[in-house]
């Protein structure tokens, strides 16, 4: 039977990372609670100018600052989902804490996935093309891929040039863009436009296999921080600032 979504990984297996996905944004908005959200201090004074200049109301602004606190939560699971769609392709694995993001079954290839290419200083892409020379002398049948799921560019070259004022380069550490590392592993050159373009199909599907129990909870930020206002008679960002800053001089008069 044909696959319903993709032809490269087992409809089942699909349906699989996007659940797991779906269970890492529920984690991430259950785990915004009033305590979470002031973890690292709510700066205040720009949300103050954020309301005034975007026309924003206290409530829409809040839930906007805590769904940014969801997304960076997010970005590292986006990475992980393309490490499991892929390390679903026949002939190659998912590293599962073993230093590499993907591996061949054969030790004839090693990647390490980044979904942004924008996302390591000068020091982590220096130790990152250490590491995958290391591979690159411990396998010496392997090519080593420093993957950029979104890069500027499509393109599947050697990684070598400057970092951190040193010249670095080996004949078997490559750079590659999502698209093309999608397409080297699958042998289908479509293989990433393919996913993207069945996505919003399987989530659907998987969405309207579950129970709506498992979609429906929330951030308790919020609802929190309101139940303090109605006290405290301030206004939410008054009630956020007065938490955050009671300590600071002045402040304990909000």
């Amino acid at each position: 039977m044909a696959n319903k979504y993709v032809n490269f990984i087992s409809d089942k297996h699909l349906l699989t990372c996007i659940e797991n996905l779906h269970k890492s944004y529920l984690k991430a908005k259950n785990n915004i609670s009033k305590k979470s959200f002031y973890t690292n201090k709510v700066d205040t004074i720009k949300l103050t100018f954020d309301a005034k200049y975007n026309d924003i109301t206290e409530d829409d602004l809040i839930q906007s600052e805590i769904l940014r606190q969801i997304d960076k939560s997010i970005n590292n699971s986006i990475g992980t989902f393309h490490e499991q769609i892929l390390g679903g392709i026949k002939g190659f694995e998912v590293g599962k804490l073993s230093g590499f993001d993907i591996k061949a079954n054969d030790d004839t290839l090693f990647a390490d996935i980044k979904n942004k290419h924008n996302t390591m200083n000068s020091s982590s892409a220096e130790a990152l093309f250490q590491k995958l020379a290391r591979y690159a002398d411990d396998y010496k049948k392997a090519k080593c891929y420093w993957v950029q799921v979104l890069a500027k560019g499509s393109f599947n070259e050697l990684w070598k040039g400057e970092i951190n004022g040193k010249e670095y380069s080996h004949s078997r550490v490559y750079k590659i863009s999502g698209d093309q590392f999608y397409a080297l592993l699958s042998g289908q050159e479509d293989a990433l436009f393919q996913l993207y373009k069945a996505l919003p199909k399987a989530i659907d599907d998987y969405l309207k296999s579950i129970k709506e129990d498992e979609t429906t909870k929330e951030n308790s930020a919020l609802d929190e921080i309101t139940s303090e206002t109605k006290k405290s008679k301030r206004s939410i960002l008054d009630q956020i600032t007065f938490e955050n800053y009671s300590y600071y001089l002045g402040f304990d008069k909000l």
